[in-house]
């Protein structure tokens, strides 16, 4: 049983969630936490749960927190969520890294501050050792290695390290780059960009051909791990505009930036304080 804080800081996450549902008028889902396999049963449950709800809305708010993971375990949620969501939006507070980049860049709209970040699309894998890398830095080091090869500048340490390469693992890791890249570009084509009808600049009609062209451009951009130079790099709302990414700025509407910090203001201090490693929150669930 947990202790009558607990109880009342709960009742009160409560409430401050459904002042948020009310003012988008949208059923919302917050997830905190590392994007890992497994976690899309707890998805599949508790979307299902909210679907069943007389109260149910067309159109899903996911206030998202993550350092990343898992490029194939977002394929699983956005499959889940798209089977009961007409539209859905991503409220980024705080981060959402690599992995939850690619989760953002599958919503209708993304709403960010200026304290907001998401970062480059840097796909993680796990290692021979089970350790999760991070699959760009690593085929970027090898391709460096290769390239000193051919110039015959090869130290004979790295001679030795890319001997012991394994190339199934090298695959792999490739493979994970190709499917990130894909889910952007095809996420960003029939999700982000299908009320992109008409070009602001002359008011011509947009095709589908330049659709894919955007989102093709986009996709390389924040994949390029030597522009980023690091998995974690913070990539804020003026970067991401930079891109041609149209990102919707709540803290211009100085109610909404209250509702949203003051929920994830509390919110974030629960789970630090309870040392949650992955958090959920819906109208029914907490």
């Amino acid at each position: 049983m947990l202790p009558p804080v607990d109880e009342q800081i709960k009742a009160i996450l409560n409430e401050k969630l459904r002042l948020l549902e009310d003012h988008f008028n949208a059923d919302f889902l917050t997830f905190y936490g590392p994007i890992v396999a497994g976690l899309e049963k707890r998805i599949l449950t508790l979307i299902e749960d909210l679907a069943k709800d007389p109260e149910k809305k067309d159109t899903l708010f996911i206030i998202l927190t993550t350092p990343g993971g898992s490029a194939e375990t977002v394929e699983r949620f956005v499959n889940i969520i798209r089977h009961h969501y007409k539209e859905v939006n991503f409220i980024i507070p705080d981060y959402a890294y690599s992995a939850g980049t690619i989760f953002c860049m599958s919503g209708d709209n993304i709403y960010m501050d200026y304290y907001s970040v998401l970062g480059p699309i840097d796909p993680q894998v796990q290692n021979k050792d089970g350790k999760l890398v991070a699959a760009l830095g690593y085929l970027d080091k090898v391709n460096e290695m290769l390239e000193k090869a051919r110039s015959n500048t090869l130290t004979n340490a790295e001679f030795i390290i890319l001997k012991e390469l394994d190339l199934a693992e090298l695959r792999e890791y490739e493979q994970a780059k190709e499917l990130t890249i894909d889910q952007l570009k095809k996420w960003l084509v029939k999700y982000k960009f299908k009320n992109w009808t008409v070009h602001s600049s002359n008011g011509n009609i947009v095709t589908d051909k330049e659709k894919e062209k955007r989102a093709e451009e986009i996709a390389d951009k924040l994949s390029q791990n030597n522009l980023w130079k690091s998995h974690g790099r913070p990539i804020n709302i003026e970067c991401l505009r930079e891109l041609k990414l149209v990102i919707e700025d709540y803290g211009q509407n100085p109610q909404r930036s209250e509702l949203i910090r003051s929920y994830y203001l509390l919110l974030s201090n629960y789970i630090e304080k309870n040392k949650f490693q992955v958090f959920f929150h819906t109208r029914r669930f907490i």
